[in-house]
């Protein structure tokens, strides 16, 4: 069976339990979920939705609902039905709890609080946006984390992920034939961090760019040789500064970020 209907039922936003249901399907070359999401379950009327869009479409259904008597509702219907019925956070919850020996609080979306924590991504955020692509550089010190590299080595959106996590991000573009900002030489508190690409790839990114925007190619920019001694100029700037090289060809953007944080913390580590 390849196709299948899975329902994701949740009291807050739904991004927990889709983000692990994707993870584990990843692991499956046939499966093609028909995905049904059951967000922000806070009312016994939407529950009586939810459950009766399962009754409609039987199937897999996953789930986090923090309160007892929507979670016995749900699991009975389900056993009625006779298709599983799966909690994302209870297990964890519960070996929490008896490792802390301290209560659960059912509160829905409770990890979505503005408190702090969501204020300084946020900040994050904007930071983020006002540094992309080598954008006010005179105040880089502030910065967790400086990402360099050349066009299409995936800098933005690797910054913007990084800072949905609360790190202030700058990206700085590297471009052959052009110096780097001074700035960037003089910097002490920020961890700089080096990405680049198999030449083939980036010149097939770059012309799938050019295609997109209905452009031509009158520059060197997907050129072969133009973008092998970006690559190598990029790359000969990052050893020469004795900065950390991540190669991006074959990895995600979330793959890339984690890369990044690992190596920033190994290095912390060794300070």
């Amino acid at each position: 069976m390849s196709k299948f209907h899975l329902h994701l039922v949740s009291d807050a936003t739904g991004e927990t339990v889709q983000t692990v249901s994707r993870a584990c399907l990843a692991q499956f070359d046939d499966a093609q979920p028909m995905e049904h999401n059951w967000n922000l379950i806070r009312r016994d009327t939407q529950l009586v939705d939810a459950i009766a869009g399962i009754k409609e479409n039987p199937g897999f259904v996953l789930y986090t609902l923090v309160n007892d008597d929507f979670r016995t509702k749900l699991l009975k219907v389900c056993q009625e039905l006779q298709i599983p019925c799966v909690s994302v956070l209870q297990p964890i919850m519960a070996a929490f709890g008896g490792f802390l020996k301290t209560e659960i609080h059912a509160e829905p979306g409770r990890q979505y609080t503005m408190d702090g924590e969501y204020y300084s991504r946020i900040s994050a955020m904007d930071y983020a946006l006002m540094h992309d692509d080598g954008q006010a550089t005179w105040n880089l010190e502030e910065a967790d984390i400086v990402v360099l590299g050349v066009s299409r080595t995936s800098k933005t959106p690797t910054c913007m992920y990084l800072a949905n996590r609360g790190l202030k991000v700058a990206n700085v573009p590297i471009i052959l034939g052009h110096e780097p900002p001074e700035e960037l030489f003089e910097l002490k508190k920020p961890f700089i961090v080096g990405l680049t690409r198999d030449t083939r790839t980036l010149v097939q990114v770059r012309r799938n760019r050019l295609r997109v925007m209905n452009q031509e190619n009158p520059t060197d920019y997907a050129d072969p040789g133009s973008v092998a001694d970006e690559v190598n100029f990029a790359q000969r700037l990052y050893t020469q500064q004795g900065w950390p090289i991540i190669d991006v060809t074959r990895r995600s953007i979330e793959e890339t970020a984690a890369a990044i944080m690992q190596l920033k913390s190994q290095i912390q580590d060794q300070q």
